[in-house]
């Protein structure tokens, strides 16, 4: 709720309020707007700048007189870069001893009020209301805890796909009339204007989060170790941010090459939908204008954090300069006191000199030397051995593995060695496997097929797989009881 202070203070302090309301307001959002706003730049060079506006102002004092504009084009550019304005950031980039100039927030703000002014002969509303309704599912089901919903929403999803692609087998193909495309071109064109202009204000963001910091520093009164405590939190509390985070995310998703494939494949159809005649070409390459944006973004949050560090380097220095003072000042009152010569003042120490223990001093590390193993040739074993060995480790019930067998098998002739397992998992890993493959019932018979394969899994620390011939325990009626 907006409260009448609030607005008053707007009024007479918000940089985008104050354009609205200055004498040359045509002129600055005009101007500004195609230099920044439309071709997508960053900062421009005060040179470039200024030329391009004397242009600017010659074409207009011809149409409306002479002292339309009398003043300078740098005379306005300082003018616009002034704090009570702020509708320009002037800056020295490192390096260079030319002024560049950078749009404000604000401008974007009331270039994008200004032209919403236009009259516009469509407005669609429904693809907004989708847009509603999806982001609304994204936020409730991102939330949803409990895996039966979750399942359901996922099942119903899956129940809609399947039902279009039954349709679309069929030939019944569902396609968005003119007034559904024009509705939605519309508000993607809007969403993607109102991306750029979103990163210039993330990037003001990040300079206020960065000028406080410095602040915080300047005026810092602790000991060094808190001081540096306090910036690295806060240089980690600027980028896990809401809005570090986000933008973060943004980034990321934007670099990947799959995800930048599929958006000019998009982009590049749909320049080819007749149904939507007012076509704006720069949203043809809106993904490299948001490329472009971002790069700009992360270049000036490297820049901030380079300038910081040399800020630091120079706090330090300036701290190590104030610690030789005074150790200065303590030998030239030694001195004093000394040539003095006054009795009782007088002091003990334990030692002239302070011990000192040097790392290069410590024994290096000693590699242990490795110890050889002597072993034999691995032999082949013999394919019949008593596999009691094994069953003596663990003990198997017999009894129990050939009730489970029976079991699977119930009034079937046959089952196989898998599903057993899958009935009941193995315990005792490779010993009750064997015991499987070792049963010995009357009325039942252990058949192995070498012509197929079958592979059992059990786990233990780690999951473990025996591969072996296909398994099938049959009936045996001729031995049965």
């Amino acid at each position: 709720m907006m409260q009448y202070d609030e607005v008053a203070h707007l009024r007479s302090d918000h940089p985008a309020w104050t354009l609205l309301r200055a004498d040359h307001a045509p002129l600055v959002i005009s101007f500004l707007g195609r230099m920044f706003i439309d071709a997508n730049v960053g900062a421009l060079s005060a040179t470039e700048l200024a030329a391009s506006l004397d242009d600017e102002i010659y074409a207009l004092n011809q149409r409306f007189g002479e002292d339309s504009f009398p003043r300078s084009a740098n005379t306005y550019l300082d003018e616009w870069a002034a704090p009570n304005h702020g509708w320009l950031r002037k800056y020295y980039p490192p390096g260079s001893d030319d002024a560049h100039y950078d749009l404000a927030p604000a401008v974007e703000k009331a270039f994008a009020w200004v032209r919403d002014l236009r009259s516009r002969e469509f407005i669609g509303t429904e693809s907004r209301l989708n847009t509603i309704f999806e982001l609304l599912r994204q936020m409730v089901h991102g939330a949803e805890t409990n895996p039966e919903h979750r399942l359901a929403d996922l099942h119903r999803q899956r129940d809609q796909i399947d039902a279009e692609i039954s349709r679309a087998e069929r030939g019944d193909i569902d396609v968005l009339d003119h007034i559904g495309q024009r509705d939605r071109y519309q508000q993607f064109a809007r969403t993607a204007r109102e991306l750029l202009s979103d990163f210039r204000e993330v990037e003001e963001n990040f300079r206020l989060l960065d000028r406080s910091l410095r602040e915080q520093i300047a005026s810092w009164t602790g000991s060094k170790g808190e001081l540096l405590d306090e910036v690295l939190g806060s240089r980690s509390s600027i980028a896990e941010s809401d809005q570090g985070r986000s933008f973060r995310a943004f980034y990321d998703f934007l670099l990947s090459s799959d995800r930048r494939a599929e958006l000019t494949e998009l982009l590049g159809r749909l320049e080819q939908i007749d149904a939507i005649a007012e076509h704006d070409p720069r949203l043809a390459r809106i993904h490299f204008d948001w490329i472009d944006a971002s790069e700009r973004t992360q270049a000036t949050v490297r820049l901030l954090s380079e300038q910081l560090r040399r800020f630091l380097d120079d706090q330090v220095w300036l701290e190590n300069r104030r610690v030789f003072d005074l150790l200065h000042s303590i030998e030239a009152r030694a001195l004093q006191v000394r040539d003095l010569g006054a009795p009782g003042i007088a002091m003990e120490l334990d030692d002239t000199k302070v011990t000192v223990e040097l790392p290069a001093e410590r024994p290096l590390h000693r590699r242990t030397p490795p110890t050889r193993l002597e072993a034999g040739p691995v032999e082949a074993g013999d394919d019949e051995f008593d596999s009691s060995a094994l069953l003596d480790q663990v003990h198997i019930d017999q009894e129990e593995l050939v009730q489970r067998v029976l079991v699977s098998l119930g009034p079937r002739e046959q089952v196989s060695l898998e599903e057993v397992v899958a009935r009941a998992p193995l315990e005792h890993g490779l010993a009750e496997l064997i015991g499987y493959l070792s049963l010995r019932e009357p009325g039942l018979d252990v058949v192995f097929d070498p012509d197929g394969r079958t592979q059992i899994v059990w786990k233990t620390d780690r999951d473990r797989v025996a591969d072996l011939p296909r398994v099938t325990f049959s009936r045996n009626e001729s031995e049965g009881p």
